[in-house]
Parts: structure tokens; sequence; C-alpha cells
């Protein structure tokens, strides 16, 4: 791993010291979905809520926006066909917007499709990103610039529009599990010899208890002992609560993850957390804590089972390279006709794109409510059946 600069182990530190305390607050543990939300939330500490720089070549991720514009092209194909229909009063909703440079790209492409939103609000926790993008959108034409607004929650006032949020779900708090001969036990953190943190088993809780049976019950094949993953209770919530703003429209939401079956199989048996710092992939999330990424694969079936129980429909599910031939990535790459820009746009393409990079991976699913057109993106796969 790259050397930490002395700021940053500062940083870290004084993160470290946030977590002891409430370590000795809960009796010395805590449960893994409280350290994240210390981890990457805790005001003016936590990775999410902090400085650093996250995306690009300088961070330590690069998500589908910021590796191109045929990305935010293809979303804004998608949407252009419902904002157009609901009229005059439609918005974009955008949770965690990143660097903004999705929200850019979709506005201007709306406005080359005529399809531009009455707003496009973005809903961003972070307020180091928030003014990263007023930087970038700054550089709109007035038209489209005027069009932004920044919220500290969901609108009040009922939606209709589409939501997006792309790579948010995977952002969210979730508890570790790990069954063996003697039960099922919940993963906690305690402080180790000279306060190194540590992952520390207890007995699992009934709501634990619970979950683990259902997940079972619609498994082809039961989790055996030594079997580790992990369980995202606020998916639920969350879900309920984009359902409860949205009155008409969608909900576009992009993540890597799977279907229950193929999130808990028998493979994939020390789940599947996954730490990101500096362009390097690891599995320790204790390693300087507020300075990297901590995440989970969403369980899409979780985020289904959520949306109907919010009465929502769910109308596409399938991966990323299906949703980006469908939503018109080919017409998108034939329109450019300089042959050094139809080079660099076809490998950013195969990026997207191909099963080992983030073709495959990374999963689309559209929730909407009182709407029933099709959906172009979801017009070449269709793998709700995996659900």
């Amino acid at each position: 791993m790259p050397p930490l600069s002395a700021a940053q182990a500062a940083h870290s530190a004084a993160l470290r010291a946030r977590i002891g305390d409430e370590l000795r607050r809960g009796g010395g543990w805590l449960s893994f979905e409280e350290y994240l939300q210390l981890a990457l939330y805790a005001p003016g500490l936590g990775y999410y809520s902090a400085g650093a720089q996250k995306f690009g070549a300088a961070g330590d991720f690069t998500t589908a926006p910021e590796l191109s514009a045929l990305f935010g092209h293809c979303v804004a194909r998608q949407c252009a066909p419902l904002l157009r229909s609901l009229g005059a009063d439609a918005d974009v909703l955008e949770l965690g917007a990143g660097s903004g440079r999705l929200a850019a790209t979709v506005l201007m492409h709306l406005a080359e499709l005529q399809a531009l939103p009455r707003r496009y609000l973005i809903l961003e926790v972070s307020a180091e990103l928030r003014e990263r993008q007023r930087a970038l959108l700054a550089q709109l034409p007035d038209e489209l610039r005027a069009r932004v607004q920044w919220l500290d929650a969901l609108p009040v006032e009922p939606l209709r529009g589409v939501v997006l949020a792309n790579e948010v779900a995977d952002a969210l708090p979730f508890r570790r599990f790990e069954c063996n001969e003697q039960g099922l036990y919940e993963l906690g953190v305690t402080a180790g010899a000279q306060g190194a943190l540590q992952w520390s088993p207890r007995a699992a809780d009934d709501w634990l208890q619970q979950e683990y049976r259902r997940i079972n019950a619609d498994l082809p094949t039961a989790l055996e002992p030594y079997y580790a993953s992990e369980l995202c209770p606020l998916l639920n919530g969350w879900i309920a609560s984009l359902a409860s703003v949205l009155q008409a429209g969608m909900v576009l939401l992009f993540d890597y993850g799977f279907g229950r079956a193929e999130y808990y199989h028998p493979d994939r048996r020390q789940g599947t957390l996954r730490c990101h710092y500096r362009h390097r992939a690891h599995e320790d999330p204790f390693l300087h804590p507020g300075l990297q990424d901590i995440t989970a694969w969403v369980d899409f079936t979780r985020v289904a089972e959520a949306a109907s129980d919010a009465s929502l429909e769910i109308s596409g599910y399938c991966t990323q390279a299906a949703f980006l031939l469908g939503a018109g990535i080919e017409a998108e790459l034939a329109g450019a006709t300089d042959p050094v820009q139809r080079a660099r746009l076809a490998s950013e393409a195969r990026r997207l794109l191909m099963p080992g990079e983030m073709g495959e991976s990374f999963k689309v699913m559209a929730l909407t409510r009182q709407w029933s057109q099709p959906l172009a993106g979801f017009a070449v796969q269709d793998l709700r059946r995996l659900l």
C-alpha cells in the first residue's frame, strides 16, 4: 500500500480515537454496521464526509460516469422519453452525485434530446463532494446550470420524474455474520492489543437469526458451516424512502451485485466485503479508517422485495452491458466521426461493456410507478427471473 502522509496518518488516528470512544460507550463491542457508520460517515472524519479525493486517477476508484461520457449519454437516452411524457414539471433527482460528472453529462445530453427536466436535484451528504459538484457544474451553460439545486434531505413534495442512484446502495452500512458448527454469530468490532481494531463474534440477535433463516429458505443449497457474508438492513428503509417521494416515474439503480442465489453462493463463502484504497482492492476494513472506501455488493433480491413492499414495480433488471446496449451505446459510438475520438470512445466502451471490466458485475434495476411504457435499456436482457 502507498505510505500515508503525516496529514493522512493524523486524520486516520483521529477517527480511530473516535471509534475507540464509541467502543468504550458500547461496552467494548460495536456491530460492523455501527463501525461503518463511523468509518464512512462520521462528520469531518468519515471517508465520505472528509476531504480526500475519491474518484479518478488520484483517488481510490473509478466509476462509470468518470470513465466515459458514454455512460451518461445512455442514462439520458433512457430518461428522455419518460421526462417528455411527464411534462413540464418533471424532475431528476440524483443521489450521491460524486464529482458531478454524471449530472453534467446527463443534463447536456438531455438538452440535445430536447427532454430537459424542470430541475436537476442533487442530494449529497458530503460537503466536500458538494463543493466539487458546484465547481464542475458551474461550467455548464446558464440554462442548464440554473436547473441544478442541492438538497439536504429527500424532497418533501411528491416527485414526478427520475431518481438516479449510481453506486449508492453499496455504500450503505451493513452487518456481517458467520455460521459455524456452534451456530450463527454476528461479526462485530473490538479493540485488541495496543488498540488495534479486530473482528469479534458474538451470538446473533433475533433479527439476524430470522433473516438468516429467510435467506436459507430462498437458496437452492443451504449455507454450510464456516460461511461468512453480509446483510444490509438499511436497504429496506432506503427503498421505502425513495418510494414515498416518487409520485410517478422511475428509480434507476446502478451497482455491483447479484440476485440472492448468486450472492449467497457456496463459492462465495467469505462474502463480498471489499475495501478500496488508491486503486488497490483488499479485504481489511480496519486499515486506515477514514481513508479507504468499504463496501459490499448489493443483494438485488432484497432491493426487489423492498420495492414490492413499497408498491413499486420492478420493471427491469439486467447487466450494465445489456443496459448500455439497449439504451443506444452503439448509436453513440457511430456518431463519432473523428478517428481519434472514435478510437478513444471504443476503448472506453470496452471497459463499460466487457465481462472482465464493468459489463457483467454491475447490474441495473428500474423501479417504476405509474409508468407502463417499455424501457429501452432493458430490451436486450431480462434477469428478473434471477431475483
